[in-house]
């Protein structure tokens, strides 16, 4: 990382994972412009990293729409909503792959424990129907974990 510009993208960053946490416990959906932001907020990024445009951004973008193909897929199969398809593909384009990994497993493990609650409390209201499940709260906390990491491992 190579200095103030990439921290404030990334405060930024965190900034768009905590709004879209919020929004989607609220209304069950992340809005298609702060996806983009997400999305668009990590070409600064890599300029301030110091990535190649070649082949490092092609490779970038590759990452993010392997991210989104996979994830249609689950889309497609009702599992997950189009909005956090989106945005996992969004923040696929500021990771590399192993991280882009990690951030999969996190949030996996953080959707699994979100999950598990909200049935836990459709069921104690005895609510009719499934429950929605605000998926892109454990794609933030995904998101915060890995930022977290590089925030961390500075001082290490």
């Amino acid at each position: 990382m190579q200095g103030g510009l990439s921290w404030l993208l990334i405060a930024l960053l965190g900034a768009a994972l905590l709004v879209a946490a919020f929004g989607d416990w609220r209304t069950r959906e992340i809005p298609n412009g702060l996806n983009a932001a997400i999305a668009v907020m990590a070409i600064p990024f890599w300029w301030s990293t110091g990535l190649g445009l070649w082949p490092d951004v092609p490779l970038q973008l590759a990452l993010g729409a392997g991210v989104f193909a996979l994830f249609a897929i689950a889309f497609r199969f009702g599992a997950m909503g189009g909005g956090d398809v989106k945005m996992l593909a969004a923040i696929a384009l500021w990771l590399p792959f192993a991280e882009i990994v990690k951030l999969l497993a996190i949030m996996s493990i953080a959707g699994g424990v979100l999950t598990v609650a909200m049935v836990a409390a459709h069921r104690l209201s005895k609510a009719a129907g499934r429950p929605e499940i605000p998926y892109g709260i454990a794609i933030a906390f995904g998101g915060f974990w890995l930022i977290g990491e590089r925030f961390l491992n500075q001082f290490v």
